[in-house]
């Protein structure tokens, strides 16, 4: 698939006129009927005259399940983009290499061990065990995917692959029987959790999600040049200064803590850390000064567009997000995997 690179001054500005326009969507989009005037007096402080049912609904759930969606977007899209410029293969993925799987094996451990107290503290699940136990299984199965995956001659991407899957498989069975010894409660929570959803949107949740992610972008767009000397191979980056194991520790560490903290949000949503990066590329080149920004700017869009489609395609029920990204992004992942059929090494 070639897709014509568009000048950076046209692909921003349309890229912001886009989200911005999907927000103003999203928030009157759902099971209930809300107009875009009715939105946005819901914003205007001398307004009065709209039920409060409406809005309780646009303040309380549309808004913040929006601003969540974005950051979680932007987070997984960036990750992802750091991982592929890591091991400079598009098929890198914080999910296909094992990270989301140890997450949300963490994240599913604190909440049968802990669960119990969730009605008496409620911030100690959304802020305390599940983000610890998330970031802690994302980083133990990071570390083992590289480490399995690195020797002295580098880093192998086909190893590196074969150890996410067997590390996605081992948390996938740990899962399956926290599932079968889990009370009603737990199961219940469990079983939604694992299919992503962004229905769970809270304040304190929101804004660790943006503090992870202007922490992320800080630390990615400082090692942005050094991404970019990744591009031309190890033994290159070691020539023009990079301290390469240094570098892959510290930003693999860091997509770990960025993975975990979405995981512990709102579940496994797959794929969006795949396909994003490589439609960014498409559109602006491998350049990670550019790539990076307009990652997190389409991850944040095309996350907010599925999380509609998942509002209103089987209303007024919802389906959980990660169902909507999964069918999207599994065909473009068959495709990426055709694209580099012969060059995996």
């Amino acid at each position: 698939m070639q897709i014509q690179r568009l000048p950076l001054k046209i692909v921003f500005p349309v890229g912001l006129s886009l989200l911005c326009l999907a927000v103003a969507t999203s928030v009157i989009v759902g099971p209930m009927a809300i107009t875009l005037s009715q939105s946005l007096k819901a914003f205007t402080p001398w307004q009065n005259e709209l039920p409060a049912h409406i809005q309780i609904v646009i303040h309380q759930i549309r808004l913040p399940r929006t601003l969540l969606c974005i950051a979680i977007g932007a987070i997984l899209a960036l990750c992802g983009a750091v991982m592929q410029g890591l091991f400079r293969n598009p098929l890198a993925d914080p999910g296909i290499i094992g990270v989301s799987g140890g997450a949300s094996l963490g994240a599913a451990l604190a909440i049968v061990l802990f669960g119990s107290w969730a009605a008496s503290f409620p911030i100690l699940l959304t802020l305390g065990t599940v983000p610890i136990m998330a970031f802690l299984g994302g980083a133990v199965s990071t570390w083992l995917v590289y480490t399995l995956g690195t020797d002295k001659n580098g880093t192998s991407v086909t190893i590196m692959l074969l150890a996410g899957v067997a590390i996605g498989a081992l948390s996938g069975a740990a899962l399956g029987l926290m599932n079968y010894f889990a009370d009603d409660q737990a199961l219940r929570d469990l079983s939604l959790w694992t299919m992503g959803s962004l229905a769970g949107a809270t304040w304190p949740g929101i804004a660790l999600a943006f503090t992870t992610l202007g922490i992320l972008m800080w630390v990615f767009d400082r090692q942005a040049n050094a991404l970019n000397a990744f591009l031309l191979g190890e033994a290159e980056a070691k020539h023009m200064g990079v301290n390469v194991q240094a570098l892959k520790r510290s930003l693999i560490l860091l997509c770990a803590a960025g993975v975990g903290v979405c995981v512990s949000l709102t579940g496994v949503i797959g794929f969006v850390g795949l396909i994003i990066p490589h439609l960014g590329r498409m559109l602006s080149g491998p350049n990670h000064k550019t790539l990076l920004p307009l990652s997190a700017l389409l991850g944040a869009l095309i996350l907010l567009v599925a999380d509609m489609i998942a509002r209103v395609i089987a209303a007024p029920a919802e389906l959980p997000v990660g169902i909507i990204t999964a069918i999207l992004g599994a065909p473009f992942f068959i495709m990426l995997l055709v694209k580099q059929k012969g060059r995996l090494s």
